[in-house]
């Protein structure tokens, strides 16, 4: 599979090419190199790190030898291709391509004489096409750069067009993924996400594509390579304001303000509220006047990027703000001032999902961790984790709800623990913050300097330390589920009003072939897939309709972390 190493090679060969190609286009470098990765990635990838010039590379970047039954287009057989106008001709040049490919990359069917190829070029020009484009080829101008490059941008413009993205000015990664998935199946299903295109058995044609779009970003044409360490999921920084409308801070007083989906109260109240906004944080508005007593505002909180309806009544002109500020998450945890912390034990003590929860972290042998360097390997080590917790095991006592007690804020933790993020089983108590942050050094003592923290702990904790550990919010449920799938951590978490009582907070974890997040028709999330400890123990469900919204919590948060 192709790296990050790969790429700078494609990007260095081809990107000023590739610019000229799509000048006026939606399309982007990365996306072209996401799609050369998808195609022939496992041809080039190997090629380029062996004595030949570049010109050889791409004459051998062929594939695809399935014929029928697994093959509904032309030629479906050898025979299909003999019989077609000069198909004799093109059988010895399908087969000479698979014979010269085969030399250097294993694994292809050479030795069964009817076997040829049915790809050609780096982004793979299907032979499907040879009835209306003999020449192509015949002439084997496959082999050309500027050839196959020509080919791929008039499909995808062709295919952009017919599922109405191509005359946007620009695309975001999804949309882009979109455009690629068309390319490869000739339409796009906005309800099945990235689940589309061809299945290799482990992974769908969009899920790769977006994988190596999120690698492509990390590569630039000078040799800078900004690949995420073993362990750590792809995340893209926090989307910018680009609202230029006037300056306004919210002015409530008293209570977060409401931001809503549409410019009115929905009933229940809370039912189209999309984010909550404290007092005096600054927003922009995207036009300049109110409708219906609601502003349509713009702004990033914690790094998720809202855009939705406040009431104008609760903001006050900013004359002295001049910028909405977009907070990054770190890239490591603080080593000094206010520090991580977790619960000390005595000797070789283990704590074990056997057991009564208690304030100490699991440390059971052979435990699985997050390690993997791809999407495929992060989101394979998650499930093994939440397999390893199996929450809804009776004999794992932990997790199981007992005497009006429920352990959500232990699962989660739990979860982040073996994935390698820092969710707080205990933190610092208040004085101990404050002494801290005088740089004093300090012993973890629970019910002294440090304390048990609950759901509603959680809330407040990520909203006040969340981002210095590497913590971000996100917007819509569709971007939580959308990252969980590339191997990142996603949580969502609600205080409850009244603080004596428990506030929730789940996983949102990578999807499987038989776990999946529900979708309505145009593709957003409804429901993620979620993992839990609560009333109920689930390794993985869907959970109630906008459950965070209900009217027992005072407020909630998609958190996530790469």
């Amino acid at each position: 599979m192709p790296n990050a190493a790969d790429i700078l090679w494609f990007k260095q060969n081809f990107q000023d090419e590739i610019e000229a190609a799509i000048a006026g286009t939606p399309f982007t470098v990365d996306l072209l190199a996401a799609i050369a990765c998808q195609e022939t990635g496992h041809i080039w990838s190997v090629l380029r790190k062996k004595p030949m010039t570049v010109d050889h590379i791409l004459s051998l970047c062929v594939g695809d030898t399935l014929d029928a039954p697994n093959r509904s287009a032309f030629p479906k057989t050898k025979a299909a291709l003999l019989a077609a106008p000069r198909g004799d001709e093109m059988f010895r040049i399908a087969r000479k391509a698979l014979e010269d490919m085969a030399q250097h990359i294993r694994g292809f069917p050479v030795s069964n004489r009817n076997k040829f190829c049915h790809g050609y070029g780096m982004f793979q020009y299907d032979l499907q096409f040879f009835l209306k484009d003999p020449d192509y080829f015949l002439e084997r101008r496959y082999e050309k750069f500027s050839e196959t490059l020509r080919k791929c941008v008039e499909e995808l413009q062709s295919k952009a067009k017919k599922i109405g993205l191509f005359d946007k000015p620009s695309l975001d990664d999804m949309q882009l993924t979109a455009v690629a998935i068309a390319y490869n199946t000739g339409r796009f299903i906005p309800s099945k996400e990235l689940k589309q295109g061809h299945f290799n058995g482990t992974r769908f044609y969009g899920e790769e594509i977006f994988a190596f779009l999120r690698l492509a970003h990390s590569v630039s044409v000078g040799g800078e390579v900004a690949e995420p360490a073993p362990g750590v999921a792809m995340v893209p920084p926090p989307t910018p304001v680009v609202a230029t409308g006037p300056l306004f801070v919210v002015d409530t007083q008293i209570t977060p303000l409401r931001v809503r989906s549409e410019p009115k109260k929905s009933t229940p109240l809370t039912a189209n509220v999309i984010a909550q906004l404290p007092d005096g944080h600054p927003v922009r508005a995207v036009t300049r006047s109110a409708v219906n007593g609601f502003r349509e505002i713009e702004t990033s909180l914690n790094g998720a990027h809202i855009r939705g309806f406040a009431s104008a009544d609760f903001l006050k002109p900013a004359p002295t703000v001049t910028d909405i500020p977009v907070p990054q998450p770190a890239v490591a945890p603080p080593a000094t001032g206010i520090v991580a912390v977790i619960m000390p034990r005595k000797g070789n003590s283990v704590t074990k999902r056997s057991e009564n929860a208690t304030a100490h972290s699991l440390n059971e042998p052979n435990m699985p961790k997050r390690a993997g360097s791809t999407p495929a390997e992060l989101c394979t080590e998650l499930a093994a984790i939440i397999d390893f917790l199996a929450v809804d095991k009776a004999s794992h006592k932990r997790y199981r709800p007992r005497s009006g007690l429920t352990f959500c804020n232990i699962y989660a933790h739990d979860y982040c623990h073996l994935a390698g993020v820092y969710l707080p089983r205990v933190w610092w108590a208040p004085g101990a913050i404050e002494r801290l942050t005088r740089g004093q050094t300090l012993e973890p003592l629970i019910g002294n300097t440090i304390m048990e923290m609950r759901a509603n702990d959680l809330f407040r904790w990520l909203r006040d330390f969340g981002l210095r550990f590497g913590w971000r919010q996100t917007g819509t449920p569709t971007k939580l589920q959308l990252e969980a799938n590339q191997g990142a951590i996603g949580l969502i978490v609600a205080r409850r009003k009244e603080d004596g009582k428990s506030g929730h907070i789940v996983a949102v974890v990578p999807e499987t072939e038989d776990q999946r997040a529900k979708r309505n028709s145009a593709g957003e999330v409804t429901h993620p897939l979620q993992s839990q400890a609560g009333v109920s123990n689930f390794r993985y469900g869907t959970s109630s309709l906008n459950w965070w919204q209900g009217a027992q919590f005072a407020e909630s948060a998609f958190w996530l972390h790469a």
